[in-house]
């Protein structure tokens, strides 16, 4: 009786430091995503018809980037240590493919769920905002926490739609500033933050919300898929939903 106590504290005890980690990568994550928010906001806030405030502007998103630069790599460094030594992973996004349920019925139910919750298409705005799931060509994914995951389950959704379209990203020019910045190559160092896919490309993941969600919206395009068949879900309506159930509200 006594070890069966035991083992179960043992047992309840590393649920709890399990769930401490994976909210202490969640927010890291999360404070990551907020701070490209706020550069961005505090950019379209400045009157770019004022010289002095653009100068002033310009010297502090450069001054911003290089230190966000820094900050992504650290954190980057850091999520992956713990994640590597704990075991434990940020998310794990459910879906059809992740289940052990009939595939079909299971990407139904899926779509069910997310159903009752509102739904939000691109070209919102999604600043400090947090996903939840999506839905891209009826393929439903939930329980995500960061932008992006959904970025990155989005290409892989579009690769398997298209590999050959896919795997010529990087040499798209939609993808390509004028500056010649890319948002997808072959090599990893040519980006700021890379972002591992399939076949070999990778991904600029230096990215705010609104950032990722105008970027899938390119990639849609580019694959010839209607942006109405992305539907997104965010945590803050799903959590708002929990709650008036909780008070007996619904």
């Amino acid at each position: 009786m006594i070890r069966q106590e035991a083992v179960e504290h043992l047992s309840s005890g590393l649920r709890s430091v399990e769930a401490r980690v994976r909210q202490i990568l969640t927010d890291l994550e999360q404070v990551r995503e907020a701070l490209l928010a706020l550069s961005d906001d505090i950019w379209l806030n400045i009157d770019h018809n004022d010289v002095q405030a653009l100068e002033e502007g310009v010297a502090f998103k450069r001054a911003y980037n290089e230190r966000m630069a820094d900050f992504n790599r650290h954190a980057a460094e850091l999520s992956s240590l713990i994640q590597q030594f704990t075991q434990v992973t940020v998310e794990t996004p459910v879906s059809a493919e992740t289940s052990e349920r009939n595939g079909e019925a299971e990407n139904e139910r899926i779509i069910r769920e997310l159903d009752r919750e509102t739904p939000h298409y691109l070209g919102e705005h999604f600043s400090y905002k947090r996903p939840y799931g999506f839905v891209l060509k009826g393929q439903a994914y939930k329980d995500i926490v960061t932008w992006q995951s959904v970025y990155k389950l989005v290409c892989s959704l579009l690769a398997k739609l298209d590999p050959h379209r896919f795997a010529l990203l990087p040499d798209n020019e939609a993808f390509v500033t004028r500056r010649g910045n890319r948002d997808f190559s072959r090599n990893p160092k040519d980006l700021r933050a890379p972002l591992a896919l399939t076949d070999g490309v990778y991904a600029e993941s230096n990215l705010s919300a609104n950032e990722i969600a105008r970027r899938i919206g390119l990639l849609l395009d580019a694959f010839d898929v209607d942006r109405r068949e992305f539907v997104i879900y965010l945590r803050q309506d799903r959590d708002a939903g929990n709650q008036e159930d909780i008070m007996g509200i619904s």
